[in-house]
């Protein structure tokens, strides 16, 4: 078990080297963010001047080495947009992100298991197969239209939900939270729905195709056959051993509602850090958009080292396998 997660750890730090490289090897071609800070009088000499004081005029494999160096210690910089410190900067943005992304994550698991379940115990209802016609919509729709047909229902014609913003927020500690005032719940409705909704479809869906090929297993025919009771031959054994394949699937997306919040952030002018990525963007702003893709590889990498470590501890297979190759 060690070897396994020194080898799963260090291939983790190899894939966020890797990160790290292309992406700050993009951003040479976002543009030259001199031209950004910098008024339209400005002469040749002010703009060698701020390019040495952002070590702009250094060797490339410098700057990665630089900031390399500095990220590890959480130290990304200074925003050239607001002149602040990109660390401050996502620290006050970090918390609308991640409340999003949790109620999210929330919503897309308990409702895709739960339904999954169901329309894989009824699979010849009706009520199963409405569901599944319904479950398309999450599946063929893009984030943004969505996004868009609910604020126009919830918000412009029925004005029951914010179309916009996160409502009023509770410092606790640091920790701005919408989850202690009503309008910063209701502000959190439309856009965890919005993001959550393609992660539920998905979920939904492969929940029960696991549960259908297993219920078809000779295990479960014979747990019937003992006198079980319906009940208990779905959630003690046919669910149990549904979820091992579900657990890597869903660790992933719940990565990607993180990463893809950046759509929904959009749309709803959520203030986390896609919106702050998107703004970093229009004003060629390096060292945040470094620090923004950085911070959702580490997550991402950290995400999937858990899942293979949980699914390596759930699924006994994969230990005999590894047992018997040494």
């Amino acid at each position: 078990m060690l070897a396994y997660v020194i080898q799963r750890v260090f291939q983790s730090a190899i894939v966020l080297l890797v990160v790290g490289l292309v992406a700050f090897s993009m951003f040479r071609f976002v543009g030259d963010p001199v031209d950004n800070m910098l008024g339209q009088e400005r002469t040749q000499a002010d703009i060698e001047r701020l390019r040495t004081t952002l070590g702009l005029d250094q060797p490339f494999p410098v700057q990665y080495y630089k900031f390399l160096t500095n990220a590890a210690q959480g130290n990304f910089g200074v925003s050239y947009r607001q002149g602040r410190p990109v660390s401050d900067i996502l620290m006050e943005r970090a918390p609308a992100t991640l409340e999003l992304a949790a109620v999210s994550g929330f919503l897309a698991i308990t409702i895709g298991i739960g339904l999954g379940v169901f329309t894989a115990i009824r699979r010849n209802g009706f009520a199963a197969n409405a569901i599944m016609s319904i479950s398309l919509i999450g599946v063929s729709l893009p984030t943004f239209l969505i996004g868009i047909l609910l604020i126009y229902l919830f918000s412009v014609e029925l004005g029951w939900l914010p179309s916009f913003g996160r409502g009023e927020t509770v410092d606790i500690g640091g920790w701005s939270t919408g989850f202690l005032t009503q309008s910063g719940l209701q502000a959190l409705i439309l856009p965890s729905i919005t993001l959550g909704l393609y992660q539920m479809t998905l979920i939904m869906r492969l929940v029960r195709s696991e549960m259908l090929e297993v219920l078809r297993q000779d295990y479960i025919r014979f747990a019937r056959a003992r006198g079980l009771r319906e009940r208990a031959v779905n959630f003690r054994h046919a669910l149990k051993n549904t979820l091992v394949p579900v657990i890597t699937v869903t660790g992933l997306q719940l990565g990607s509602i993180i990463a893809f919040a950046i759509i929904t952030e959009t749309v709803f002018q959520w203030p986390g850090v896609g919106l702050l990525f998107i703004n970093a963007i229009q004003f060629v702003d390096i060292p945040v958009m470094a620090a923004y893709l950085m911070l959702i590889s580490v997550m991402f990498v950290g995400i999937n080292l858990i899942v293979d470590l949980l699914y390596f501890a759930i699924d006994p297979r994969l230990r005999a396998d590894r047992t018997a190759a040494h």
